[in-house]
C-alpha cells in the first residue's frame, strides 16, 4: 500500500530534507513563522498539553548573547542564520489545561499537581512538538538546522526562566552554499519494526 501524501511532499518533508549548515541571507518573515505555527499547533500531545514555547532570536544583540552559549562548531551557523529559534518546554503548562482541555479541566490538578510529573510530561510532549516544528519549517520551503550542542544552563538563564527547559536551538532559513552533509545511513525496516 502506498502513502496518500504526494511523493513531492514526501521528499520535501522527509527524503530530501537535511539539517542545514549554511543559509542564504534571505530573511524569514514573521508571516512565515506564523504560518508554520498555525500548521504545527494541530499536532497531538498528551492531554493537549502543548508545552512547547519558542523564543525567536532576531536582533543582533540577542544573537550575540545566544552565540556565546553555543558549542564552538555551532557558533558560525547560529551567527549567520536568518532566524534562530530557541525551543523550550514549559514546566508550568498545566496552568493552560483548563482552556486547552475544556472537557476535562480537573486534569490540571488530578495529573499534574507535582512539578516532577510536569517536567517529565513537558519534556516528552515539547520534544514531540519540536519535531512537528521542524516538519513545519520544511513545509514552508525553508531549511532547519536543529542543534543540541550548547550550554543549556546558560541559555536558560539568558533567555528563559526556571519554569522553562531548553530543548534545542534551530537555525532557520533558505539553504546556502554547501548546506548539506552527505546523507547518513538509516536503519532498515527489519532492524526497527518487530511484530509479536
Amino acid at each position: 500500500m502506498s502513502l496518500v501524501l504526494d511523493p513531492a511532499a514526501q521528499d520535501l518533508l522527509f527524503r530530501e530534507a537535511r539539517t542545514a549548515n549554511t543559509f542564504t541571507d534571505e530573511p524569514v518573515t514573521d508571516e512565515q513563522v506564523q504560518a508554520i505555527y498555525d500548521l504545527v499547533k494541530f499536532g497531538p500531545t498528551a492531554f493537549n498539553q502543548s508545552p512547547l514555547r519558542v523564543v525567536l532570536v532576531r536582533s543582533a544583540e540577542g544573537r550575540e548573547r545566544l552565540v556565546q552559549h553555543m558549542a564552538e562548531g555551532n557558533r558560525p551557523k547560529t551567527a549567520t542564520a536568518p532566524l534562530v529559534a530557541i525551543l523550550a518546554a514549559d514546566n508550568e503548562f498545566h496552568e493552560e489545561l483548563p482552556a486547552l482541555l475544556p472537557h476535562f479541566p480537573q486534569a490540571k490538578d488530578l495529573f499534574f499537581a507535582e512539578r516532577p510529573v510536569r517536567e517529565s510530561a513537558a519534556g516528552l510532549n515539547a520534544a514531540l512538538q519540536a519535531a512537528y516544528f521542524i516538519i513545519g519549517v520544511r513545509a514552508a520551503g525553508l531549511a532547519a538546522g536543529p542543534m543540541t550542542g550548547y550550554d543549556a544552563a546558560g541559555i536558560q538563564k539568558e533567555f528563559l526562566d526556571d519554569d522553562h527547559t531548553p530543548l534545542m536551538v534551530i537555525n532557520i532559513g533558505k539553504p546556502g552554499e554547501d548546506a548539506w552533509f552527505p546523507r547518513s545511513p538509516r536503519l532498515s525496516y527489519d532492524e526497527v519494526i518487530k511484530t509479536v
